[in-house]
């Protein structure tokens, strides 16, 4: 066999209507076609078994094998080739949340979807830790009948693992291995047995029982529900432990394309690859199948954290940012002059220090700042140093630096702390800039400092301002199609609790490693659950709801202030976010079971919208893996659920009109709405008709929606409309324009 280097994999995208009859399946075809391609090549190059890696029949007819050039190229004359794609890689993106969300037990959408019940959610990430009491399968209802997945036997996993929680644990790992590269036998299990603790933590997220054990961060031990608690779990291991933690491509495609055989009902990814056009996209292309299929894909926005960098922003996909809860955990410090201050921690052990020498470098400023190498363990040990604010390095580089020194704990100042909760390695306290000078203060003017006392960790409910978006999460607008307002929603994302893998150490303290079964993460891959469980729950109450529909009554509930009844803030600058942030809002379960109106779509819609992309034949037959279609003669409008208007060059005015369709699905058939329109100085908002007058369920009205802006409006200017009822629905939609 020729080396890894002469082969490389590739997925082939098939027309199955090229099928010859005489095979009974498509992996027989596909591995027919291998053969012949084998007739054809060289003794090196002549391995089946080595070259087929899956037969995909779902995300797309076709199949990924390793070839060689010559290979390929002859495989690419053939009428039945649909499009190639080159293997690539992905990346991972990576409780009180259901509180903050307000699920609760025996009241609105928990109580109403029976939390829930029969509902499957397919989970693509890096695997499960069965043994995790989130997989409880205490109170679930049998295995739904439907269900057609399995668990699968490896290492350090056996199929008696699963029950009626978790149903399904599958692995896919043959694209890594043929591209040569090694699963970690040190980290990782060739299983879907979890490695990083972040598969263990989104399908609990999604749909498992928390138990939130860490009583050092404030909680007694007991039980807490997940999002949707009686929802069914499959896990499908796509990511693995290696040099840089990567997914194939292939990978993706197949643990996709068994979701969608097994018969789930949500697809969660918390996973991305490369900004590509539609064409080019395995998820893009693979979320349309599903759709198509009735599944509804949820996907992390990413973590980013800059403008125009959104991934998975296809609109057939549910798009999600990560946003900050109303929890925070702090310490208290108290100086000898009685002087209280609360700062953020995330220092694992209750540790109260008194009495404690404080320490400040004022006269050498490398040692203020705690700089690298500056501070010396005679002068620091046993006290608590406090570090100034610098650009020299930053607060973890500070960090190090105290606890190489040997010092006792750390003060440090910053109005955005990007330490995460294992970072916390020594007690330590982080303060905001203006609370931290009053400290400086107190240790330039005052000869003999002293902490008179410094406790660890505090857990605050109810913190102002929340949401918050966190300043990691993806912004819009979205690089492939601008025209479409991405993220969708903003779901908790910041300081998530949930299951964790225990063999793993999760942070070390003391020199030791600190092990756990249940951790803090952050993520955009830790919104993206939260969604997929709420959309659990609407599923259960309304089965015959299409993706499109749940996907609606998300956004058109969701809220755009936060718990001060202003606009959601952006954790990053402390300014206002906007919509590119933020999406329609952040996400309120409750409301979006009975939305009063939806802004519905079918397969048809995308395709419409495809074909207004401009894609050629062959491009739109790799997107919706078929070869006949029909593009609609006047395309209307995306019927999206949000309007997202992009103005190029300085013409004025600048205008541009929206065409939707609502349709009604509130509990009373004979329904009124009237338009409210909140519009920004510098923008011009109306709608024809202003009024929508229902009689029947599932009545449809349409309506156009005209957006004008001043030609020296700002960058971003955003209002919004609301359609109101006399039920008390209000349906609401972010209108935004972008200048560019």
């Amino acid at each position: 066999m020729s080396n890894a280097a002469e082969h490389q994999t590739y997925i082939i995208h098939m027309d199955h209507s090229y099928k010859p009859m005489s095979f009974v399946t498509h992996e027989a075809w596909h591995r027919s076609t291998l053969t012949s391609l084998m007739s054809a090549s060289s003794p090196a190059e002549q391995d089946e078994n080595a070259m087929l890696l899956y037969s995909y029949n779902h995300v797309m007819h076709g199949f990924s094998a390793r070839l060689t050039a010559s290979q390929l190229s002859e495989l690419e004359k053939s009428p039945a080739h649909v499009a190639t794609y080159p293997e690539s890689f992905g990346k991972l993106f990576t409780t009180h949340s259901t509180k903050f969300l307000g699920l609760r037990q025996n009241t609105g959408l928990l109580r109403a979807s029976s939390s829930g019940q029969d509902v499957i959610i397919g989970i693509i990430d890096t695997g499960v830790w069965p043994e995790s009491e989130s997989f409880g399968d205490r109170g679930m209802s049998e295995v739904p009948k439907r269900w057609k997945g399995t668990c699968e036997n490896g290492t350090d996993f056996s199929p008696s693992l699963c029950n009626n929680k978790l149903i399904g644990a599958r692995s896919f790992s043959k694209g890594l291995k043929a591209a040569g590269i090694k699963i970690s036998t040190k980290y990782d299990f060739d299983s879907p047995r979890d490695w990083f603790g972040h598969g263990t933590h989104t399908s609990s997220t999604a749909a498992g029982n928390h138990v939130l054990g860490a009583s050092h961060f404030g909680y007694a031990k007991g039980t807490a529900r997940g999002v949707a608690p009686r929802a069914h779990v499959a896990m499908y291991k796509v990511l693995w432990a290696t040099d840089s933690e990567k997914s194939a491509a292939s990978d993706v495609l197949a643990g996709m394309d068994q979701a969608i055989s097994d018969g789930v009902d949500i697809m969660s990814l918390s996973l991305g690859f490369d900004f590509v056009p539609y064409f080019n996209d395995i998820i893009a292309i693979a979320s349309l199948s599903a759709i198509e299929k009735g599944i509804l894909v949820v996907c992390a926005a990413g973590n980013d954290g800059a403008y125009n960098t959104t991934y998975n922003g296809a609109p057939w996909i549910t798009t999600v940012a990560a946003g900050t809860l109303d929890r925070t955990f702090t310490a208290t410090l108290t100086l000898d002059n009685g002087l209280t201050v609360e700062g953020s921690s995330y220092f694992p052990e209750s540790v109260y220090i008194t009495d404690a020498p404080l320490y400040y470098g004022k006269d050498n400023e490398n040692k203020a700042i705690c700089n690298i190498g500056a501070l010396d363990h005679k002068e620091v040990a046993g006290k608590v140093v406090f570090c100034d604010n610098t650009t020299e390095t930053d607060v973890e580089g500070q960090k190090e630096e105290v606890e190489r020194a040997g010092a006792y704990a750390g003060i440090f100042m910053t109005d955005l702390s990007l330490l995460y909760p294992e970072d916390f390695t020594i007690p330590a306290i982080i303060l905001p800039f203006d609370t931290g000078a009053l400290i400086r203060d107190y240790a330039t003017q005052v000869n003999r400092t002293k902490v008179r006392s410094l406790s660890f960790v505090h857990t605050n409910l109810g913190t102002k301002p929340a949401p918050e978006v966190a300043y990691f999460s993806s912004r819009g607008p979205d690089p492939i199609t601008p025209g479409i307002l991405k993220p969708d929603v903003l779901a908790p994302g910041v300081d998530v609790l949930a299951a964790f893998i225990p063999n793993m150490g999760f942070m070390e303290v003391h020199k030791y490693e600190l092990g756990t079964d249940y951790a803090l993460l952050s993520g955009t891959s830790m919104a993206a659950p939260h969604v997929a469980g709420v959309a659990a729950l609407l599923k259960a109450v309304h089965r015959e709801w299409s993706p499109a529909a749940i996907r609606s009554a998300i956004m058109t509930t969701a809220y755009s202030t936060d718990n001060t009844r202003t606009t959601i803030q952006d954790q990053l600058t402390g300014l206002p976010a906007t919509p590119l942030q933020f999406g329609a809002g952040h996400i309120n379960p409750n409301k979006a079971m009975n939305p009063g109106l939806i802004y519905d779509m079918d397969v048809q819609d995308y395709i419409d919208f495809l074909c207004g992309l401009g894609y050629n034949a062959k491009q739109m037959k790799a997107v919706i893996r078929r070869s006949q279609w029909h593009c609609s003669s006047k395309p209307a409008d995306l019927n999206y659920p949000s309007f997202m208007a992009i103005f190029n060059g300085t013409h004025s005015p600048k205008a541009k009109n929206f065409s939707r369709v609502v349709t009604n699905v509130g509990d009373d058939d004979t329904s009124t709405y009237r338009a409210y329109l909140q519009v920004p100085r510098g923008m011009r908002i109306t709608v024809e008709p202003s009024t929508l007058v229902f009689t029947g369920k599932n009545q449809e009205q349409g309506f156009i929606l005209s957006v004008e802006v001043d030609s020296d409006a700002p960058n971003v200017t955003y209002g919004s409309l609301s359609w109101i009822d006399q039920h008390n629905h209000i349906v609401s939609s972010p209108v935004v324009a972008v200048n560019y």
